[in-house]
């Protein structure tokens, strides 16, 4: 394995343990589908996954606070390619999500694809140089656990693509309270989760009532003595209705992948319908919100006007993420539970004061204090230190804000691609819809930096500065007139500027189509001291376009397929007696 010139089709060995063809930070979704479709798509072995943790799986290895799953349908929430027949539930769970013991998810897709053997984990990449005159990354990285530190605790490796797939929920966000490092109680971040402190009989307080509170607050109910709920702003909340899975639907999900097809196509389509919801304020589907809250919240609280007040935003649906859950309205109105919506002050040695309204605080005295703040959402990459060519920083380029083009490529960093990144979140669908379009279009542009190095050339892809205004420049106009824009609150959807620099302007198809295709134009290649248009350079004699494709994930398996598949899970059905009974009843075998 490997050698001093590293063929792509060969994995990195020993002796080039510094040296890969692609570097991926980060073994989640995006990372893991980058990975697979390196190998399925270009053949391509010879790269690392560098993992900071100790686990495949990205934020649902981080967060696996009490509560924790997902918003998203379970059958919308995998790869079109490796598509879950085995959900036990409408909504999975983070174990189910991640590594249970029967229904783990993520694990079974790194075993499948082995992927293990390209994963090195417990490294943490500290930064990313690029090498005007080599026209490679040099990645910096550190190794955190300890017997492989022993080994080398640092080192660079080098690469001709760098990929991150860290995402925006990697960084917890802790709030700037004064006295935060006083409290002499128990306090964690919900993406820090110990399981190893009880919560039996303990005063809590929660700080934020956001997704994840919303997750954890009738969780842990039950085991708390207290709960004061602190909400600075209420949220938009609608129905989760949840539900396990039958093991007779399970089956069909199984022997009949076209019945399988058209429910995910379905969820699809009525998720993508919901995009209306969360943009345009105005909307009929925006207006359903509004109704769908209120009747939840009346008829799961009745006779509760003191908090209907509370808890009824007064901003457009979609401008924070709405939630989705069908236990939190009675968790808050539980005679334990406290909704607290003064400011704090600050945080004590016990507790947690708040404003009274008259110039002096009030006292609430806690064992535990959980921070349900969020993540950095808007420092994208962060903390790790980006130079690009030129040894521009990318603080520099991005100095107005993060901004890339399509969400994928940064102008001034060639041969580079990130998942997830600016303007690519999602408030209605399956950001796992996103991930997929995005791992092809990175595959297409590894491709053509592969076939320069067959070729014994050094090319180095970037996004024209012209083409990435010109998209951002369009795509702000649109978010501007969106819910997201609404002055009425604050989301982590923007940055410090109100400039929306985390979601998507539209729809998960129209995102899969701009990316189905290179517009080769829209890059440029640098080196020996020049910039060329990529179409005049890539593939030999230059290229106009690479046309990929997309995953049609909504509606289109027909009736004659749906029955087809019918017909085939007859036949599945009809074997298995046939196996199962009639041989018993003619009296062959045991």
């Amino acid at each position: 394995m490997g050698g001093s010139q590293p063929s792509p089709q060969v994995p990195v060995g020993n002796k080039d343990y510094t040296s890969a063809t692609v570097v991926i930070i980060g073994a989640g979704i995006s990372g893991m589908c980058m990975a697979i479709d390196l190998i399925r798509r270009n053949q391509c072995h010879n790269f690392i996954i560098v993992e900071k943790s100790s686990g495949v799986g990205g934020t649902w290895n981080d967060n696996k606070y009490p509560g924790c799953c997902c918003d998203v349908w379970s059958m919308l929430y995998s790869y079109s390619f490796e598509q879950n027949p085995d959900w036990t539930r409408e909504y999975p769970g983070q174990e189910e999500i991640l590594a249970s013991i029967l229904h783990g998810y993520l694990r079974n897709v790194a075993h499948k694809y082995k992927l293990y053997k390209y994963i090195r984990f417990n490294t943490s990449v500290e930064a990313a140089t690029w090498d005007d005159s080599a026209s490679k990354w040099k990645i910096d990285v550190k190794v955190m656990g300890s017997k492989d530190a022993e080994f080398n605790s640092q080192y660079t490796i080098e690469s001709d693509f760098l990929v991150s797939a860290v995402g925006q929920l990697n960084q917890p966000r802790y709030p700037a309270i004064p006295g935060l490092e006083d409290f002499k109680g128990k306090m964690m971040h919900s993406a820090r989760w110990d399981w190893s402190y009880s919560l039996e009989g303990k005063k809590i307080g929660i700080i934020g009532n956001g997704a994840t509170a919303a997750q954890i607050i009738p969780e842990i109910l039950s085991s708390s003595k207290t709960l004061v709920v602190y909400q600075r702003s209420p949220n938009w909340v609608i129905p989760r209705m949840d539900g396990p899975v039958s093991a007779f639907r399970r089956a069909i999900y199984r022997y009949l992948p076209p019945i399988r097809w058209r429910i995910r196509a379905m969820q699809m389509d009525y998720r993508e319908s919901f995009h209306p919801a969360v943009t345009d304020s105005d909307s009929e589907f925006a207006n359903q919100i509004r109704d769908w809250c209120r009747a939840a919240m009346k008829a799961q609280i009745p006779n509760r006007p003191d908090l209907w007040e509370k808890l009824l935003p007064d901003y457009s649906p979609g401008c924070k993420r709405v939630i989705i859950a069908d236990d939190y309205y009675p968790a808050i109105a539980d005679k334990k539970t406290t909704l607290e919506t003064r400011k704090i002050s600050r945080i004590t040695e016990n507790g947690i004061e708040v404003e009274d309204g008259n110039g002096g605080t009030e006292l609430h005295e806690h064992d535990m204090i959980i921070l349900a703040t969020g993540f950095r959402t808007v420092e994208f990459l962060f903390p790790i230190e980006v130079t690009g060519t030129n040894n521009r920083a990318l603080s520099e380029i991005w100095s107005g804000g993060a901004s890339a083009l399509y969400g994928t490529t940064v102008p001034s960093l060639p041969n580079f691609g990130m998942f997830y990144g600016p303007n690519t979140n999602l408030g209605h669908n399956s950001i796992v819809l996103m991930i997929e379009a995005q791992s092809r279009y990175l595959n297409t542009l590894v491709s053509a930096v592969m076939d320069g190095r067959s070729r014994g050339e050094k090319i180095g892809i970037m996004p024209k500065v012209s083409k990435t205004a010109a998209f951002n420049e369009k795509i702000q106009e649109i978010l501007n007139r969106s819910s997201f824009a609404d002055p009425k609150c604050g989301s982590w959807y923007k940055n410090r500027d109100g400039k929306i620099t985390n979601n998507w302007s539209g729809t998960v198809m129209e995102y899969q189509d701009l990316l189905s295709r290179v517009d080769w134009d829209d890059f440029e290649i640098v080196g020996k001291g020049e910039k060329k248009s990529a179409s005049k350079v890539v593939f030999g004699k230059g290229k106009k376009e690479t046309r990929i494709g997309r995953v049609k994930e909504e509606t289109s398996i027909s009736n004659l397929g749906l029955a087809m598949g019918a017909l085939s899970f007859v036949a599945v059905t009809g074997a298995w007696l046939f196996r199962g009974q009639l041989p018993k009843r003619l009296g062959i075998g045991a």
